[in-house]
């Protein structure tokens, strides 16, 4: 009798090690949403405007981190995009910028290009290869051998490429000719849900027919202080502009295309609808029309976030159909940046300047000339970087470290320059938080061997692309939102990396993180 009952005993215990063992689910699906130029001051300032589907939803279901700070400098949407889905930065990842200066070619190159792979929709040759590390996609393909489902949807081809990584099956754009969702043969053949999108519910049937006008009463919208007054205002995407495709990717509307997709997919193909994780990166637009600033359109960019509340509503909603909240780890973020503003008024006395990174070049080679003979020593410049010329200093043989230097203490001394990096300084100088955030962006594939930091309020004047950007200092706080899955619903004000967020989906997904990300997952998430 004894015997039986200490068996008994034994086996419960055993069973009940089992199941505390036992792993927890994982989530069916993760979506994770960018939001191009997303503030988190103007979700604040304008919640007044919303309605309940969509970021007060956010506010009282999800985990809020109001501070998620990108740790580089100079964040546009592709390094933010980059960073996000790596958990690295452009020092580890290889894409600093949108574009920039190939120091094999001396020609600018944009973060996707590709001549190997044919577009889809589109005359665009894209792949992810200079994407250098892993990403979350491609360490979910790894881990589930193949049999995860992985898309990316975005406006921009960037976005969704960079989002996609190397391994997904598929990443797809709005052309900018066209208005059909593109994609590259990098990926694989184009699905037919895709195709037959295209050829039945395309933007360019509909195109002709869009207006954008305020969704609510114009009396509404007073939450931007501007010199400018606004009655109302009215865009239409008419066949005159050769353009239209472009400025339509800059409306609220878009968001609502994205999620028209977004749809097709869900409908069409069998994502998070098996055991096995499966992952849709997707991206919305939140700056102003056309790019404009604020104070052209200051009624505009009120308006977007009411209509970008909507759609991020309407998502919500497709997905808690499709799929069910609760079996989806879901993700909201920015890239961290706005578009630049314009040069302030002169009658406001706010000092500045301009700074041109060209004649800064052309100074700088005149005095290395003074120093060591004739020569090209700058080899070309671009944004606020200048490439020496690695090759005539070796053929003199003179010291590139000892040129570096004598180059930044040169610049320095320029109007309107704040200070001047070597290569060498940011690489193995001495640690500040200035210098660590510059390094992060600094990579030896595509960086310069002198970075120039401009003065707040000076503008940088870029020859490539003959605009002018203001230099501003200002914190542009990133808003970093978790729902569904069981997330434990809070509001949290400390600040927290972008980087944080891949190794903490990697974890509730039981996968590696990318092979280039250090950081820690974040805890205490789940109820």
């Amino acid at each position: 009798m004894k015997e039986r009952i200490l068996t008994s005993l034994l086996t419960v215990f055993v069973i009940s090690g089992i199941q505390a063992q036992a792993p927890s689910p994982v989530p069916k699906l993760v979506v994770g949403l960018t939001i191009d130029q997303l503030r988190a001051d103007y979700i604040e300032a304008f919640s007044a405007l919303y309605g309940e589907r969509g970021f007060k939803r956010l506010l009282k279901e999800g985990r809020i981190y109001t501070n998620a700070e990108y740790d580089f400098i100079n964040v546009d949407r592709s390094s933010a995009t980059a960073s996000i889905y790596t958990g690295t930065t452009p020092y580890y990842n290889g894409i600093p910028s949108n574009r920039w200066m190939d120091r094999g070619s001396l020609r600018i190159i944009k973060s996707v290009d590709d001549q190997d792979f044919m577009g889809v929709y589109t005359s665009e040759s894209s792949s992810a290869k200079l994407l250098r590390c892993s990403t979350l996609s491609d360490e979910l393909k790894v881990a589930t051998q193949g049999r995860a489902e992985v898309y990316s949807i975005a406006p921009t081809r960037e976005m969704a490429i960079l989002a996609a990584g190397h391994a997904a099956n598929g990443a797809f754009w709005l052309n900018d000719e066209t208005g059909k969702w593109a994609g590259t043969t990098y990926y694989g053949d184009c699905p037919l849900w895709v195709s037959n999108y295209n050829d039945k519910e395309g933007l360019d049937f509909r195109i002709n027919n869009l207006e954008w006008l305020p969704y609510l009463p114009v009396t509404s919208y007073q939450y931007i202080t501007t010199e400018t007054k606004q009655l109302s205002f009215k865009h239409n995407f008419s066949d005159e502009r050769l353009d239209k495709y472009k400025k339509f990717k800059t409306s609220p509307y878009v968001n609502d295309e994205v999620n028209r997709l977004v749809n097709a997919c869900l409908s069409n193909t069998q994502i998070g609808q098996d055991a096995a994780p499966d992952l849709l990166t997707l991206s919305y637009y939140a700056g102003n029309y056309d790019h404009k600033p604020n104070t052209e359109y200051a009624m505009e960019i009120q308006d977007m976030y009411v209509r970008l509340d909507n759609s991020i509503g309407d998502l919500l909603d497709l997905i808690d159909r499709k799929i069910g909240l609760r079996n989806i780890l879901f993700f909201i973020t920015s890239t961290g940046y706005t578009d630049p503003e314009p040069v302030d008024p002169v009658k406001y006395k706010i000092p500045g300047g301009e700074f041109h990174i060209k004649r800064c070049a052309a100074l700088l080679n005149m005095y290395l000339m003074a120093l060591y003979g004739q020569g090209q020593y700058v080899e070309t410049y671009y944004d606020r970087q200048i490439y020496l010329n690695h090759k005539l200093i070796e053929e003199r043989k003179l010291n590139l470290v000892e040129v570096m230097t004598r180059s930044s203490e040169f610049v320095v001394q320029m109007s309107g320059v704040q200070n001047a990096y070597s290569a060498q300084r940011l690489l193995l100088g001495a640690w500040t938080p200035k210098i660590g955030k510059i390094r992060n962006t600094y990579n030896p594939n595509c960086s310069g061997d002198i970075y120039v930091e401009v003065m707040p309020g000076w503008s940088v004047v870029n020859e490539y692309s003959q605009k002018v950007e203001v230099v501003r200092e200002a914190y542009t706080a990133a808003p970093l939102v978790f729902m569904g899955f069981d997330v434990k619903p809070e509001k949290l004000y400390s600040p927290v990396k972008i980087t944080s967020i891949v190794p903490t989906l990697a974890h509730f997904m039981r996968i590696r993180a990318p092979n280039a990300c250090s950081e820690a997952p974040m805890i205490n998430i789940r109820k």
